[in-house]
């Protein structure tokens, strides 16, 4: 809560009213800036300050405690994770889309209804803001959609429990229900525009050289299988050996490829081996790393217990200590990468 006068329970935060509420200054002056209201209501800032502000704050990251020790006492709180990080501006992000979608999913999955309002109320504006870029960019629908009936089912879940409606604030709930209301509005109402028909080119227009390289590029057996049969130069293509070689070796290494080529079944295709087939087995066997979707992922800092987005980097301990890379080297260690962080594994940061 924020503390307007000096009471002896505050922890010493500077809090600012933004247009969703108060908030922490710490937590704004990392990453996107809200705009604050000054206490005559009016907004704090011109355009050049707001641009001042933008370009002086800090990337988004967030410290985490990894372990708990009898010196180290720490909490992982997601909403201030989620504000640090940026994730609601970072929907509008191409690159950034996929991962927040599927960390909206995993949420979604272990229950909105059991985290802190907060949390909640955090969430579900993500989700929403998702819903306005869809409908803006046209892409991406069925990722809409997905969220849409996952959250419809919570909704549905939640008014069977305890005569009727969820416990805790009733005001709250109302809210949740209404801004889902609005998501579900936008998902159903959203129709795909199609291109100017005097476009030049288009895509039946071109080469087949140029549909192959599109068609390596595409990570999904799922993927291909649907451009097979949207279009028959596509599934001509699909059919073709070079592009399920490519795809197995993007998805496995060279030991997991030749396990399954001593395989009996796989001996016996001779010396044209059928790359369809072994991909399947190889993804019945090993699995596939969903992680390649992500264009780009979470990374946690090994030497300072941060995470951060890559392409915006974050205040290191590497770069503010110059003695610090000097001690690490002469005790004989090495400095710890930064290693990627997949939805399924942020989620494991925090008690849900």
């Amino acid at each position: 809560m924020a503390f307007i006068s000096k009471d002896f329970r505050s922890p010493g935060e500077a809090w600012v009213k933004t247009e969703e509420g108060w908030e922490r200054l710490k937590v704004l002056e990392c990453g996107g800036k809200r705009k604050r209201h000054s206490s005559e209501g009016t907004e704090v800032g011109s355009t050049s300050e707001g641009e001042e502000e933008e370009s002086g704050s800090m990337p988004p990251h967030y410290h985490i405690t990894i372990r708990c020790t009898r010196e180290i006492a720490g909490f992982n709180g997601l909403t201030e994770a989620v504000k640090r990080l940026d994730f609601r501006r970072s929907v509008r992000d191409r690159k950034r889309f996929h991962y927040i979608c599927a960390f909206l999913l995993l949420v979604s999955n272990k229950g909105i209804a059991s985290l802190p309002g907060s949390a909640q109320r955090q969430l579900l504006q993500m989700v929403e803001e998702v819903a306005s870029h869809v409908n803006d960019s046209q892409q991406h629908p069925n990722v809409l959609r997905g969220l849409a009936l996952k959250l419809e089912h919570i909704v549905n879940q939640e008014n069977q429990k305890c005569w009727g409606k969820p416990l805790g604030s009733t005001y709250l709930w109302q809210e949740h229900v209404a801004r889902i209301r609005r998501i579900q509005r936008v998902a159903s109402q959203i129709e795909i525009r199609e291109p100017d028909p005097e476009a030049k080119p288009k895509l039946h227009e071109l080469p087949e050289e140029c549909v192959r390289e599109i068609i390596l590029c595409i990570a999904d057996h799922r993927d291909l299988e649907s451009a097979a049969q949207a279009w028959g130069t596509m599934a001509k293509l699909v059919s073709e050996q070079r592009i399920w070689r490519e795809l197995t070796r993007f998805h496995f290494n060279q030991r997991q490829i030749n396990t399954i080529l001593e395989l009996d079944k796989i001996k016996q295709m001779g010396e044209t081996k059928d790359w369809k087939q072994i991909y399947h087995q190889l993804r019945r066997t090993y699995g596939v790393n969903d992680d390649y979707q992500f264009a780009e992922v979470l990374a946690l800092c090994r030497s300072c217990c941060c995470l951060f987005w890559p392409s915006d980097g974050h205040p290191c301990i590497v770069d503010q200590s110059p003695d610090y890379k000097q001690r690490v080297e002469e005790a004989g260690g090495q400095l710890a990468l930064a290693q990627p962080v997949p939805p399924a594994q942020f989620l494991k940061y925090f008690s849900l």
